[in-house]
């Protein structure tokens, strides 16, 4: 494994890191793995040096934080790992975000978003539910149109402040709105965010015109999301996917089916798969490897139900591309509409 420092802080991550989204309750969402699963994968994960671990509140309507902590507390020493949560989204069950299908259940006033009230309750629902004293990279999930930068930054600064969080971060937003944040805390003294957790792969590269230059800039540590594109990049989808049935993830993914599924798109995945060949790697390792050699990526997220999923993201740490290989992965690149924000 490797370690970088997240972006200009001195917090020490692994360049892979494990996404904890996928274990819960597959009542959730039906691809979802159970806790079982979620012990053998993260025992493999610590065992490859992988310290930094990444859930949010609103994961399986908080089981996510709750297996994470029981799993990390059995394999991990909390001071050597990295926790990393979010909030924004209601904590309900039955919710599973603005992208799903079908009605969605009535969130009462106050129980999302980002004003000081949500903040704090917030955070100390989520330290109960990972059973921790405190927690390493708090993430604002996405921009709250609705409540004032300035108070939004000042709930989370007095979070540093009081030692529940050790740094924050952000997730996926325009650029301007990351950029007013930030110079709201720089106007009030208060913490900045250290992170940027956006959507990037090789399949959605909007990221590349103005956020990952603005955090490169500014210091700010790059965790994409979704680095295989929900699984769209392995190889293994189909157009007719669409048509669903069963309980896969490429039948069931809906997110995926809307984000991905344009011809460019799988124009995308065969380069990939044809250079995956040439190089003797797998579609996965190979995209994670590109992605890992972007300026200004840090550590990107990998959702994984299976060890050796794990271990083929590791392997990408020892691929170095060329020029040639990196040029043959972006020629079929079409730009998307800008997705994955409120």
């Amino acid at each position: 494994m490797k370690y970088v420092n997240l972006g200009a802080s001195g917090l020490k991550v692994s360049r892979i890191a494990l996404g904890m989204m996928t274990f819960g309750s597959a009542e959730w969402r039906p691809w979802i793995r159970d806790e079982a699963t979620a012990r053998e994968v993260v025992k493999r994960a610590v065992e490859l040096g992988v310290n930094t671990f990444d859930t949010a509140d609103m994961y399986s309507a908080g089981l996510s934080e709750e297996i994470t902590g029981r799993v990390l507390r059995e394999f991990a020493r909390r001071e050597e790992i990295v926790v990393a949560t979010k909030v924004f989204f209601p904590v309900m069950k039955g919710y599973q975000g603005n992208n799903a299908r079908g009605p969605q259940p009535v969130v009462p006033p106050n129980v999302s978003g980002l004003s000081r009230k949500h903040i704090v309750e917030a955070v100390d629902a989520s330290l109960k539910r990972l059973g921790m004293d405190y927690i390493d990279l708090y993430q604002i999930h996405r921009f709250d149109k609705a409540t004032p930068v300035e108070e939004t930054m000042e709930a989370l600064d007095s979070l540093v402040r009081a030692g529940k969080v050790r740094y924050l971060g952000a997730s996926s937003m325009w650029t301007w709105q990351f950029a007013k944040m930030q110079r709201a805390a720089e106007r009030a003294g208060g913490a900045r965010f250290t992170s940027m957790q956006d959507h990037y792969n090789l399949a959605y590269r909007e990221e590349e015109r103005e956020m990952i230059p603005y955090c490169r800039d500014t210091g700010v540590g790059v965790m994409p999301w979704s680095p295989l594109a929900r699984g769209f990049l392995a190889g293994n989808r189909k157009r007719e996917d669409m048509q669903g049935g069963g309980d896969s993830r490429a039948a069931t993914d809906e997110q995926a089916q809307k984000y991905y599924y344009r011809d460019a798109d799988f124009d995308v995945v065969e380069a990939l798969t044809a250079r995956a060949k040439l190089l003797g790697l797998s579609n996965a390792t190979l995209a994670y490897a590109w992605l890992l050699q972007r300026p200004g990526v840090s550590s990107i997220l990998v959702g994984a139900s299976k060890a050796w999923q794990l271990e083929e993201a590791v392997k990408a740490l020892e691929v170095t591309l060329t020029a040639e290989d990196a040029a043959a992965l972006e020629a079929p690149y079409q730009p998307h509409a800008v997705m994955g924000h409120t």
